[in-house]
């Protein structure tokens, strides 16, 4: 049984959204189990794209200790507004003071490297040659192909293909490699010979929960409420966005949106004459069942060239709210599939009339509305409940 463990991951506590939640929840999971962790990680950024307020005056290299588990944070280079070689200059930044972290580790038999970064990889099998230890690589994300189908760096196209020759010889070196998607876990066969494991993101339905919820102050509103909650990125097609804004009758609908990110700024510029909008920041990860199960309907509008990069992790909380969900994207994601399966809100591929018609429906039969809602929660908790998908990881690494 390999008791001692590296957990390597650009995010982890105290950020409580995207992939800091679930590193953060892996680690504490693993150390309930019996395993040893020391995690090798940034300083909190993310999803504000600047330092955790508490942590800008700490230097350069830190150690914390929390509930026996080791974290050694290394301050990187943050850019406020983060282009592609601002980006870059990010991930060069953390792996190289990595590196210094990772020294500081003296006993290690199973390496973790949640991608991205990209590089995390190769964190991991420094880490694995100086311990002859095994490395699970975790794909959360493909950055590069992710940056390539948005728009990010596409001018530069000499360097993806140097990037790509780089994460093919690193995904090698993984005894095993894991993603959060079947379609991901497709991709990720073309890019590595490692053995491969299904590991997707998970809920805690009792976390999420609209038994227990109360009603959240951010949609107060005595109209019909719609919620976007999450990072404000490149990924969402934000033009897509203010189109369907603008369609809806603002006396009917409020559209309330709830997060951080890249976009934050270019967004509530262009949003300054929209009256039915309303902007708030992140809440803490304790106000989040209250927040998602406040809403009537969720949003999620993808760029629809986008296929499956990245499973949406948000998706496994806007069902579990037990309200139903409206998502434009690729005709083939695997959201699509989960949606037409579960029952649990609408899936279309492109921007239409027939989707403020599916909204205006809602709007009118509360029943269809709360039954919608029903059917989404009962799918997420079924298939992507958090003990039954860390236990599975659990099976996996004993067999290591």
């Amino acid at each position: 049984m390999k008791k001692d463990i590296t957990f390597i991951s650009l995010n982890y506590a105290p950020e409580d959204t995207a992939i800091g939640l679930y590193s953060t929840q892996w680690v504490h999971y693993l150390k309930e189990n019996g395993f040893n962790v020391s995690v090798i990680t940034a300083f909190p950024y993310y999803p504000q794209w600047e330092i955790a307020q508490e942590y800008k005056d700490k230097p350069r290299f830190i150690k914390e200790e929390k509930d026996g588990i080791k974290v050694f944070r290394y301050k990187l280079y943050v850019p406020k507004t983060p282009t592609f070689f601002k980006r870059i200059i990010h991930l060069l930044d953390f792996t190289l003071g990595s590196i210094i972290n990772l020294y500081k580790i003296k006993n290690c038999d199973l390496v973790i490297a949640v991608v991205p970064f990209t590089s995390s990889v190769l964190l991991g099998y420094i880490q694995k040659r100086r311990f002859k230890s095994k490395l699970w690589m975790h794909i959360q994300d493909f950055e590069f192909d992710a940056a390539l189908q948005t728009g990010v760096g596409s001018k530069t196209k000499w360097v993806f293909s140097l990037l790509f020759k780089l994460e093919k010889g690193l995904f090698k070196k993984a005894d095993i490699a894991s993603t959060i998607s079947q379609s991901m876990l497709t991709k990720l066969s073309k890019k590595t010979t490692s053995q491969q494991f299904y590991l997707p993101n998970w809920i805690d339905a009792n976390t999420i929960n609209p038994k227990t919820y109360t009603q959240h102050p951010f949609l107060s509103s005595e109209k019909f409420k719609i919620l976007y909650s999450g990072n404000i990125g490149d990924k969402q097609d934000w033009e897509l966005f203010l189109d369907f804004c603008k369609d809806l009758d603002s006396l009917k609908y409020e559209i309330i949106v709830v997060g951080d990110g890249s976009k934050k700024e270019w967004l509530l510029d262009k949003t300054k004459v929209t009256k039915n909008i309303v902007y708030h920041p992140p809440v803490p990860y304790c106000e989040l069942s209250n927040l998602l199960c406040s809403a009537d309907l969720h949003i999620l509008f993808q760029k629809t060239d986008v296929l499956d990069t990245v499973m949406p992790s948000k998706v496994l909380g806007m069902m579990a709210s037990g309200k139903p969900s409206l998502i434009i994207g690729n005709k083939f994601s695997e959201v699509k599939t989960i949606f037409e399966k579960s029952g649990g809100g609408f899936y279309f591929s492109e921007y239409s009339n027939n989707v403020l018609i599916a909204v205006d429906n809602l709007f009118k039969k509360e029943d269809s509305l709360h039954k919608m809602g029903e059917r989404a929660r009962a799918y997420v908790v079924e298939k992507f409940s958090k003990d039954k998908i860390l236990n599975s990881m659990l099976i996996e690494i004993n067999k290591m």
